[in-house]
């Protein structure tokens, strides 16, 4: 693991940022007795997720708003060309599940949300 750098930075009015340490914190939190080598599949799966995640609930919430729409059609997503993300793969199951998990069975909620998302 690279060693950690003392980065703090200066945004121009004189405040001190320290956002990227904070990063490095949570990075080592969230790894654990993982292997760098295959944390990174599971962090680049986590970021995958969250983007369909965030695509969906967009277009999710506007079918919410529309009088005929049906917002668990999956077929609705489909046709804007967005991932159709099932109710126990969505974000906010995974945000809802963060405390109970411990690092390495964050590599398998990961999986195991993908996966139920290419299944239907």
């Amino acid at each position: 693991m690279p060693a950690k750098k003392n980065t703090k930075t200066k945004n121009g009015n004189g405040a001190t940022l320290d956002f990227e340490s904070q990063l490095w914190a949570a990075a080592d939190k969230l790894r654990g007795h993982m292997d760098a080598s295959e944390y990174k599949h599971v962090v680049l799966g986590l970021i995958f997720l969250k983007y369909i995640s965030d695509s969906f609930e967009e277009v999710h919430a506007q079918l919410v708003k529309e009088k005929d729409a049906n917002p668990e059609d999956r077929d609705e997503y489909l046709a804007q060309n967005i991932f159709w993300v099932p109710k126990e793969a969505r974000w906010h199951s995974c945000r809802a599940r963060r405390n109970n998990l411990r690092s390495e069975n964050i590599s398998m909620m990961a999986w195991l949300r993908l996966n139920a998302i290419t299944q239907r």
